[in-house]
């Protein structure tokens, strides 16, 4: 282990991550390796710990054992008072962890409940890493933006799903992969403990709003490119792939290259390269290179060849309302796929090449633009 390896304590919202795996995957037992393989990717798991009432996952209890976890029981029908034990207690044990083990640098907390998004903040506060991990048809919407990094189970390597994924809403139902665990002890007869009936299997289905390969490769390019040029504009130096990568997590929290049929974030910006959307140079480690925008890149010469064809044809038209003409022309146009924060910078770019004039104009209180 190095200086530089992260060190990760992991806390598991058990009920919620395996009764939303059983609903919305067919997955029983809930299977915790591909979270283990995942976080190994990431740093050292030095804390491993379950919350649950146990009677109900006797089978997940011994699996559990043996993969190291330490199992902290929450029994749960012993009045209202009890309500939303299982919470509490990991959110207190996690900050009480936070404070006394200085060393930990990032919390892993296995979820979907948005009542554990204040505990996230928190550990952010703390100046610690959070990575979400929950099933994507039983995770509020509210939780993975709050996250450093967000791991939905479903896409994870070696889940195997045996029914279609449930599409997410937008905010999920008081089912019992959501409720706290007291609230639905107290809708049940308390003779009835939870059983878990296994899922009769079923085809695994595409989701049938997937967006088009063309389109999913724009959106792709332009969150790359926005980010980098943002990076380029604030760095004192070269922008290395890493660097690069982590600053789109912080941006999308749930972004993962093996969405976009890449197993890597290398293997990732060498496709853009091919394309001309980056350049990439050999940075001081091996693997990974510094990155930057082309100076005249495909995607820039058609937005600059569009600006100025529009501008030939308004004549000497302003500034303001001048993006949405272009748009008309090319519904896919976006400053921002050329790394632009803004359609003037946009504009005073393609002043700076010298394809058009722009001079402010006071009698209409805007920059007026020309072919020259």
């Amino acid at each position: 282990m190095t200086a530089d390896d992260e060190r990760i304590a992991l806390f598991l919202d058990y009920e919620n991550l395996a009764i939303g795996a059983r609903d919305g995957l067919g997955v029983l037992p809930f299977d915790l390796g591909p979270v283990a393989d995942a976080l190994a990717e990431r740093g050292r798991v030095v804390a491993r710990r379950a919350y649950a009432d146990w009677s109900a996952f006797d089978e997940d209890r011994r699996l559990l054992a043996r993969a190291q976890v330490e199992l902290i029981e929450i029994p749960q029908r012993m009045g209202a008072s009890r309500k939303n034990a299982a919470d509490i207690k990991m959110a207190v044990d996690a900050i009480q962890m936070a404070f006394e083990r200085g060393f930990i640098t990032t919390f892993a907390i296995g979820t979907g409940d948005s009542d554990f998004t204040p505990l996230v903040h928190k550990l952010r506060e703390l100046d610690k890493r959070v990575i979400g991990i929950g099933v994507q048809s039983s995770t509020s919407a509210l939780l993975p933006p709050a996250c450093d990094e967000f791991l939905f189970y479903d896409r994870l390597p070696g889940v195997e799903p045996s029914q279609a994924p449930r599409r997410p809403t937008r905010r999920p139902a008081r089912t019992p992969a959501t409720a706290p665990a007291a609230e639905v002890a107290a809708a049940t007869p308390a003779a009835a403990a939870p059983v878990l009936v296994p899922a009769v299997p079923v085809p695994v289905a595409e989701p049938d709003d997937a967006a088009p390969p063309q389109a999913e490769e724009r959106d792709l390019s332009r969150l790359v490119t926005a980010t980098l040029a943002g990076l380029q504009r604030s760095a004192d130096g070269p922008v290395l792939g890493s660097r690069l990568k982590r600053a789109i997590l912080r941006k999308d929290p749930t972004f993962d290259e093996a969405d976009h049929g890449f197993r890597g974030f290398g293997e990732l910006l060498r496709h853009l390269e091919n394309i001309g959307v980056v350049e990439l140079t050999r940075g001081g480690a091996q693997g990974d290179p510094e990155v930057s925008i082309p100076e005249d890149s495909d995607a820039d010469a058609d937005a600059f060849a569009l600006l100025v064809a529009t501008v030939a044809q308004l004549g000497r038209p302003q500034l303001s309302g001048l993006k949405d003409q272009l748009r008309k022309r090319d519904p896919e146009f976006s400053e921002k796929r050329s790394g632009y924060g803004s359609f003037l910078s946009f504009a005073k770019a393609a002043r700076a090449r010298g394809l058009v004039d722009m001079e402010w104009d006071e009698g209409v209180g805007d920059h007026l633009l020309r072919v020259p």
